[in-house]
């Protein structure tokens, strides 16, 4: 069992290294990797991912802080909204994880070339994160942040290679190990945040 699931930040992300730690409880993690579609989410089912998984959203209360939030699915929509406020000396962060397996077991990502969604972040920085059973020290692939924009949805693309880690030696992300997608808002200061997706998956 891993009980600990910690959220990296990049530094090229915010200026300094960013730890945010987030109680996970998963079940075994072996080598094996499948096959995994293209869509990992469409918000159709109001809890659920394409994949059959509940939808994880978690806070930094485990590491001082004090942020909250809601997510609600309407009409294919998945809405996220709340408030970060930091802990002292600690970013504020929200997490929303999607497994890609009930067991967080690893999936083959290599048929693609990086994650794609349907996005309108509308408020606070928001970034993607690819968690891999390959990375020891959680120094997870974290993208650039989406910009916050007013008015309708984006079609963002981040590509694999662009992902870097934070302050471990960049290795390339091995897409055979790939255990979770995660939208991460976070802040060095109070500040609320929303954003909207209608979808997500791989390119």
């Amino acid at each position: 069992m891993i009980p600990l699931l910690p959220f990296f930040l990049s530094r090229h992300v915010l200026p300094a290294t960013i730890l945010i730690l987030v109680p996970l409880s998963v079940g075994p993690i072996t080598a094996r990797a499948t096959a995994t579609p293209a869509i990992l989410d469409t918000y159709s089912n109001d809890k659920q991912n394409a994949h059959g998984v509940d939808r994880l959203l978690f806070d930094d209360k485990g590491a001082g802080g004090q942020s909250h939030a809601t997510q609600k699915s309407a009409d294919g929509i998945l809405q996220v909204e709340g408030e970060l406020i930091p802990g002292r000396g600690a970013p504020a962060f929200i997490s929303l994880v999607s497994l890609l397996t009930p067991d967080a077991k690893p999936q083959d990502l290599t048929g693609y070339e990086g994650v794609r969604l349907r996005v309108k972040n509308t408020k606070g920085l928001l970034s993607v994160q690819v968690a891999s059973t390959e990375v020891q020290n959680f120094d997870y692939h974290t993208s650039t942040p989406i910009a916050a924009i007013r008015g309708e949805f984006q079609e963002v693309r981040l590509p694999f290679k662009a992902m870097k880690r934070a302050w471990s030696e960049q290795t390339v992300l091995n897409l055979n190990t790939i255990t979770s997608i995660n939208l991460v808002s976070f802040a060095m200061a109070r500040e609320t945040f929303s954003y909207e997706v209608d979808e997500i998956g791989f390119y």
